[in-house]
């Protein structure tokens, strides 16, 4: 499993090379002109308050290198109206399709049918990234600080704020916040699964949490299935919760964003 991430973001490479001579940036630029999404105000969306303290933000996941397929039944836009349905804050949508079977076209399926923010979920190494999530309908994308360099990190965050978007800049230790915080994030995910190892550690927000100026929003994400674990993130500063695996196993999907979310 340690090779996975390089394996992943080498086929991202090799797919984003055919997808720029098929569909050239100035033809995704010209689709933006027709596109009647302007991004949702995603902080606001994510940021804890007394009213709307726990923060959902539920994943439309069909499968992962280390589960495999998660769920058969699988239809994006039911999923997606399911999670707004029980009180979800915004939607994470995978758009990898080797190792997740995500698709960006999912994007747009859903965006026309739910009113709350959407997340491209996806290996972001490229601008022309960027430009797709915002033509295909995103509001806020994820960039993953283990898999940039601080100079890419903070390029490709300061052109996803030129584009109107935010984004999502997903940490695992003290060298990956650094670089977030260097890049200027505004929300910042801390990631309990490593995604080199794919091994939980559940007390990383505890350890880093306390290093993130108040500011910012703070996202908790992987390994949460219970309402007592949002809680106790919530008390150690976390504002919303990345929670996907666990919704996709569900059979009812609205009811198991309400017992996270409220704990009933």
């Amino acid at each position: 499993m340690a090779q996975i991430l390089d394996d992943i973001i080498k086929k991202t490479e090799e797919d984003l090379e055919k997808r720029k001579v098929d569909y050239p940036v100035e033809w995704l630029g010209r689709s933006l002109a027709y596109n009647p999404f302007a991004p949702k105000d995603v902080y606001s969306a994510l940021k804890s308050t007394p009213e709307n303290r726990y923060r959902i933000i539920a994943e439309i996941k069909k499968a992962s290198p280390s589960k495999g397929v998660i769920r058969e039944d699988f239809d994006p836009l039911v999923i997606g109206q399911a999670y707004e349905k029980g009180g979800a804050d915004a939607l994470s949508i995978l758009t990898e399709p080797h190792f997740f079977q995500g698709n960006k076209e999912y994007l747009g399926m859903v965006r026309r049918y739910v009113s709350i923010p959407l997340l491209r979920k996806d290996f972001i190494v490229d601008k022309y990234q960027l430009v797709e999530a915002l033509a295909y309908g995103a509001d806020f994308v994820l960039l993953i600080a283990t898999a940039l360099t601080r100079k890419k990190l903070k390029e490709l965050l300061d052109y996803t704020h030129h584009l109107g978007m935010e984004a999502l800049v997903e940490i695992h230790n003290k060298t990956d916040l650094i670089k977030a915080i260097f890049a200027g994030a505004n929300i910042i995910g801390i990631n309990h699964r490593n995604l080199e190892t794919f091994e939980m550690d559940m007390s990383l927000s505890e350890r880093l949490i306390p290093l993130i100026p108040n500011s910012k929003i703070i996202v908790a994400e992987s390994g949460i299935t219970t309402h007592e674990t949002v809680q106790e993130l919530s008390k150690i500063g976390a504002d919303a919760f990345l929670v996907g695996e666990h919704f996709m196993r569900q059979d009812n999907i609205t009811e198991a964003v309400q017992k996270l979310k409220y704990g009933k």
